[in-house]
């Protein structure tokens, strides 16, 4: 059926869903301002006793290349683009090639280029914590490589964009709903591979550096090297049609993916002298084991190495050889549409930490709201990276996967956190914070803010969390739920600290300020799953029929936000 006609074909689940739309976004209104939340530095006992008996699945979706601004800049209550601060981090910018001056401008299209996000670019536009040349940087980078000045142009000008409910509304209702935290940052200053890697080791590769110094990083030159800073392939297959040469050096440090096999981590018999005795002390601790799934798009949809649609520098499991070559372990690894079967047919273990990853082509059929040829034909991608995936379809996927959970025999027992795994260029007004220094003499993070939204029906609803991390912090989450022994407490790992994991860095945050004590307790009832559940009559519809009204959001004014800049177009010339 045509978009359009999903659009005039109101059905009536969608009538019951929105008049409950509109009666909840009175309350909320009324009742529920967003509140902020910081953690109090008290022994968090209670709580975790509680949320050990409530959450016993833990379900990521890892998205991509958007930093907070882009897609929460003007949420209110939230540090957004309206605050004193970006006006002092930022906020006006020069144009080079329009010799102009940019403030940021709100943009609708869910197409768009893909701007500069390797290391170079993204220390180059935070300048030392100015945060004030992502149009320069956006555009005389890529002139320097030959781009033509007018796409350069273009691509510059889009790093100040930043979107709303108007583009992105299931988001943004995840946000009001639920928890959104609005101190989080990209562990790495980095493309996608890091970011990926960090998710599950809490490090990209820094253990690895310190034992292994000739295998030093040497960002720019396209090598492999220690630290992972850039997105070479793993060393090991599978691959997709179009393998980049060479790949990035085999992984060898722990990981939570390890730490979770508890008892059974002695199942890591081949490539695992790295960890031997990591691997001793996890059988010492017998400790029992958490399965957990990495669920992405086309990785079993092609014949032996060819993966049309899958990513390879996108799997973080396929950079570690313990994993890789050890059929326990790599049996984890699945097919994206595996997971909606999984959770629908009620297969999960009765605990389970799960990764949702999306790809180039989705693969529920659906197609952009523009119906331009060159869109429809090369903006299929549902995990959000600009340049290939459509942001409505990268936000459907999410709902997709938050609806199948919350119609799930899960959902009272879960988490689910949404997150993207590097700022993509776009600008955030925040300054990182700086942690350790890389082989190129600057810091190996954190990059700039990226957003990451809780859902639970333990969540803190309509809640901003400003409770300081990055990547590392979903390790600390599940060290802390499952009681694993952190990372860097491993004595393979820990004699290199601070080189190495996070997860035991008191800077940084476990996420637990997101969950609401009296929900855990019992004093206040759970969020009904029905908070999270949007129709599939909505979601499948694109654009997507639902308004920032409808949802109860108002964006903020943004003192002298500006429109697109005159010519500006989202797509390079």
């Amino acid at each position: 059926m045509a978009n359009s006609c999903i659009l005039c074909c109101v059905t009536r689940s969608k009538v019951v869903f929105i008049t409950a739309l509109i009666l909840s976004a009175r309350f909320w209104a009324r009742a529920q301002p967003p509140a902020r939340h910081r953690e109090r530095r008290q022994p968090p006992d209670a709580l975790l006793v509680h949320l050990r008996a409530r959450i016993r699945h833990v379900f990521v979706i890892y998205q991509e290349n958007r930093s907070f601004d882009s897609y929460f800049g003007s949420f209110p209550g939230a540090d957004n683009l309206a605050t004193a601060q970006a006006r002092r981090h930022g906020y006006r910018q020069y144009d080079p090639i329009g010799k102009t001056w940019i403030t940021p401008f709100a943009l609708t299209a869910p197409d768009t280029a893909d701007p500069p996000h390797w290391r170079e670019a993204l220390l180059a536009e935070a300048n030392g914590g100015r945060m004030d040349q992502f149009i320069s940087v956006g555009e005389n980078y890529l002139a320097s490589q030959g781009t033509p000045k007018p796409s350069a142009h273009q691509i510059g000008l889009l790093t100040m964009a930043h979107w709303d409910c108007r583009t992105i509304p299931f988001l943004w209702l995840y946000a009001h709903r639920f928890a959104l935290y609005d101190d989080i940052f990209d562990a790495t200053y980095g493309p996608s591979t890091p970011g990926n890697i960090d998710l599950i080791a809490a490090q990209s590769g820094q253990t690895q550096w310190a034992q292994h110094p000739k295998e030093a990083a040497k960002p720019g030159s396209g090598a492999p090297g220690e630290p992972v800073l850039n997105d070479l392939d793993p060393a090991w297959g599978p691959y997709g049609s179009n393998l980049p040469q060479p790949h990035q050096y085999d992984q060898t440090y722990a990981t939570v993916l390890l730490t979770l096999f508890g008892g059974r981590a002695g199942l890591a018999k081949a490539d695992s002298d790295a960890i031997r005795q990591d691997i001793g002390e996890m059988v010492k601790l017998d400790a029992r084991a958490v399965p957990w799934g990495w669920y992405q798009e086309g990785f079993g949809n092609g014949k032996g190495n060819d993966h049309p649609a899958y990513i390879p520098h996108h799997d973080a499991p396929q950079y570690f050889g313990y994993i890789r070559l050890n059929q326990p372990l790599w049996r984890g690894v699945h097919d994206l549409t595996d997971f909606f079967s999984v959770v629908a047919e009620g297969k999960l273990p009765s605990t389970s930490v799960d990764f949702i990853k999306g790809g180039f082509h989705n693969p529920f059929g659906w197609r952009p709201a523009n119906r331009a040829r060159g869109i429809q034909a090369n903006f299929q991608g549902d995990d959000d990276h600009p340049g290939y995936s459509d942001s409505q379809i990268s936000e459907a996927l999410v709902a997709k996967a938050v609806d199948t959970i919350a119609r799930s025999p899960y959902w009272n027992s879960s988490v689910i956190i949404i997150t993207w795994d590097d700022p993509g260029g776009f600008y955030d007004h925040v300054p990182p914070p700086s942690f350790e220094t890389c082989p190129d003499k600057h810091p190996c993070g954190d990059g700039p803010r990226i957003p990451l939204i809780l859902i639970s029906p333990y969540a803190r609803s309509g809640a901003i969390v400003s409770d300081r991390g990055d990547q590392a912090s979903f390790v600390k989450f599940l060290d802390a739920l499952f009681r694993l022994p952190p990372l860097g407490s491993l004595p393979d790992e820990k004699p290199y600290l601070p080189e190495g994991p996070r997860d035991t860095n008191p800077r940084l945050t476990n996420l637990l300020g997101g969950f609401d004590p009296a929900r855990l307790s019992g004093r206040k009832p759970p969020i009904p799953a029905s908070a999270a559940e949007i129709p599939d009559s909505i979601v499948d519809a694109f654009p997507p029929p639902l308004t920032c009204k409808q949802i109860g959001v108002t964006p903020v004014v943004i003192p002298g936000g500006s429109k697109p800049p005159k010519g500006f177009h989202p797509l390079v010339p």
